[in-house]
């Protein structure tokens, strides 16, 4: 992600949850030395991206979302992928993430990429309250 993606990115925040991050605070990633964002750029518009943030070699994935017209295409997909490249190469040896327990498409998703469901955490998300699932995949560095 580059300060040109900030507004798109914060843009798809707002369309797709219902607790969205600011413009600032996705800008602030960009000098932010644990983060690591991606971006699915077409024709010049981010279609979906992912973040992270790593400490001591594990990390947390933020937030990932793609543009309700580019769902189901293998986007999210394919960025994950490349989080867990990069993740690689920067030397984290996991990824961990919350999703809300009623996203059965995602969790699929993430299944379908190797994640195991570690734990719950009651009543995490707000508007509408709801459980986490916290999934978790680990590597080899």
């Amino acid at each position: 992600m580059e300060q040109q993606h900030v507004a798109q990115v914060a843009e798809l925040e707002r369309i797709c949850f219902s607790d969205p991050w600011s413009e600032k605070s996705v800008a602030e990633e960009l000098v932010n030395p644990l983060s690591a964002w991606l971006v699915w750029v077409e024709n010049g518009a981010v279609c979906g991206y992912v973040g992270s943030q790593t400490v001591l070699g594990e990390t947390d994935m933020m937030n990932i979302a793609v543009s309700p017209e580019h769902r189901r295409m293998g986007i999210g997909e394919a960025l994950i992928a490349a989080l867990v490249e990069e993740l690689k190469f920067r030397g984290s040896h996991c990824l961990s993430l919350e999703v809300r327990a009623s996203n059965a498409p995602a969790i699929a998703l993430y299944e379908k990429l190797g994640f195991l469901q570690v734990g719950r955490r009651r009543g995490y998300y707000r508007n509408p309250k709801e459980d986490a699932l916290i999934l978790r995949k680990e590597w080899q560095v």
